[in-house]
């Protein structure tokens, strides 16, 4: 049987991929829910730069908590499970 050996460049890519994909999707659902909670929900008024600045926050906290998985979790992912 043949195997696919891992090496750094290959580790750093892949955890590279997966937390830009995970800051993405956060930003995006934050801003999607800011959105619908300031218009047709109208539970609160927020300006397009207060939508952006919400979920730029949570984007960034989706950052953060990446990096420190590193340490925690998979070091070839942006989760702190370690069998992801």
């Amino acid at each position: 049987m043949a195997t696919n050996p891992t090496t750094p460049l290959t580790t750093a890519r892949t955890y590279l991929l997966d937390l830009v994909e995970r800051v993405l999707a956060t930003f995006l659902v934050a801003a999607a829910g800011i959105a619908v909670a300031a218009g047709p929900a109208d539970m609160f008024s927020a300006s397009f730069w207060q939508t952006v600045g919400a979920a730029g926050i949570a984007a960034v906290a989706s950052l953060v908590k990446g990096l420190v998985a590193k340490a925690v979790g998979n070091p070839e992912s942006a989760s702190a499970a370690p069998r992801v």
